[in-house]
């Protein structure tokens, strides 16, 4: 009798290989989830490079996930965030100083390893110190709910005042929007005031007192002719404060400058600010005390705010909420730009200098042309590099006293690039401690026509 064979591939398989029929092959599931992966990926690059739909809401919960991630593995140590650099070296303190060329006073400066700021005479002596920590300044008022630890929050920028009060603006890193508040203590840091809104970067005082502080808050609504920028936005405000402390005004500056002839300098926001909505990006502002030759419709009482994401500074009039001009030039990325007196235009270049001494520069400027009437870009041997912060002023004498932030490093040059006096934070942290905190702001003061007598009776022999 014959037998009839029937031969069925999947029980052969298994008998084989021992394998489940119904179970398809390792390389065939990785090579599905990598499809599938690619296929998103492809999708998502196209939703955001051509604006489509669900755009901003896979741009909050990118940056939603780069904040957690960020808030889990960024705030262990807090000496390897960036508000702490490698030394470039072994030296502290006062490394030179040439007395007979110098511009001889006190030095304010703050660091990124505390709350304080910090009153030091030429050779490096603290002469008096204020110190309160944001802990002790925050309340229910306060714009930021769930602050940083303290060990994570600086005093960005200081100033003193004649009798010895001190405003002192507090930025905690990592957070956005950025900044924590800005406060004046007396000169034992007891609370005179405090504006615990999203204050950062930088503030100016007028003659009659006045602070004038930018601010940040993240804004949901479409820009009137710039629909196109995803949302959300982070936008900067220049917010004026009484002498006591009491908010008078807050400008919006980016729908004033969206506003203005110069709005299509928005086209010049870098990739980055696609990503984090921060498409200005103000990181200082000056007061002008009178018009300034070289800018039409300049007058007393306008700010001057440096943009960094656009490469532009701008001259905001608070009264009008209006640009009067703006201007690029030679530069990218800068911060501190300011108007001088003889009414040029000084600001920190952070990534212009192509000299080859690092890549940072200190320029002054025409504003009617933007062309270059001085400069320092370090030396061979000295480079001069810090690509975020950094500040300048034009000091008395003629020198130039220049901070460069992301070395811990101030220095006073001469108007021939020679350097005649040189600080370097003592604070070292970190692993062989070669981590040194930043310093962003210094002031320099002549204490014996600076400071009232009682403040001076105050200070350190």
């Amino acid at each position: 009798m014959s037998k009839t064979f029937s031969y069925d591939p999947s029980r052969s398989a298994t008998r084989s290989h021992g394998r489940d029929p119904d179970k398809a092959p390792l390389w065939a599931n990785i090579l599905a989830v990598a499809g599938l992966a690619f296929l998103a990926f492809v999708a998502g690059a196209a939703i955001m490079h051509f604006g489509l739909f669900p755009m901003d809401s896979l741009r909050r919960a990118f940056a939603g996930g780069a904040a957690l991630y960020e808030s889990m593995t960024a705030y262990n140590d807090r000496t390897m965030t960036d508000f702490w650099a490698d030394a470039r070296t072994t030296q502290r303190g006062v490394t030179r100083y040439d007395p007979a060329r110098a511009e001889n006073g006190l030095t304010l400066y703050s660091s990124a390893h505390e709350q304080s700021a910090y009153l030091m005479d030429m050779q490096g002596k603290v002469v008096h110190r204020w110190h309160l920590n944001f802990s002790a300044l925050w309340d229910d008022s306060a714009a930021v709910k769930q602050p940083r630890g303290d060990d994570f929050i600086h005093i960005e920028k200081a100033h003193v005042l004649p009798n010895g009060d001190l405003i002192a603006l507090y930025t905690a890193i990592g957070d956005t929007p950025w900044g924590y508040g800005i406060a004046k203590l007396n000169a034992q840091s007891q609370v005179i005031w405090k504006y615990l809104g999203h204050a950062h970067h930088d503030f100016a005082v007028d003659d009659a007192g006045n602070v004038h502080v930018l601010s940040q808050q993240v804004v949901e609504t479409d820009l009137p002719g710039f629909a196109h920028l995803p949302k959300p936005r982070i936008d900067d405000f220049l917010v004026t404060l009484s002498p006591d402390g009491q908010e008078l005004a807050s400008v919006p500056l980016m729908d004033v400058f969206a506003a203005s002839p110069y709005g299509r300098r928005l086209y010049f926001a870098s990739n980055e600010s696609y990503l984090n909505g921060d498409y200005l990006h103000a990181n200082s502002v000056d007061i002008l005390k009178g018009p300034v030759a070289g800018i039409p419709n300049s007058r007393a009482g306008q700010a001057l705010i440096s943009f960094r994401e656009i490469s532009s500074v701008a001259l905001m009039d608070p009264a009008s909420r209006s640009v009067v001009w703006a201007q690029s030039g030679p530069w990218v990325r800068q911060h501190d730009a300011q108007i001088l007196p003889a009414g040029t235009l000084l600001l920190f270049d952070n990534e212009g200098n192509d000299a080859g001494h690092g890549h940072s520069r200190v320029l002054e400027l025409d504003p009617a042309t933007a062309r270059i009437v001085w400069r320092y870009a370090g030396r061979d041997g000295e480079p001069l590099e810090s690509l975020s912060r950094s500040s300048q002023t034009r000091l008395a004498n003629g020198n130039t006293l220049i901070v460069e932030s992301m070395a811990g490093r101030v220095i006073e040059v001469a108007p021939n690039g020679d350097i005649v006096w040189e600080f370097v934070n003592p604070v070292r942290a970190g692993e062989g401690e070669r981590r040194i905190p930043i310093i962003f702001w210094v002031q320099r003061v002549d204490p014996e026509r600076y400071f009232d007598p009682g403040f001076k009776a105050q200070l350190a022999d």
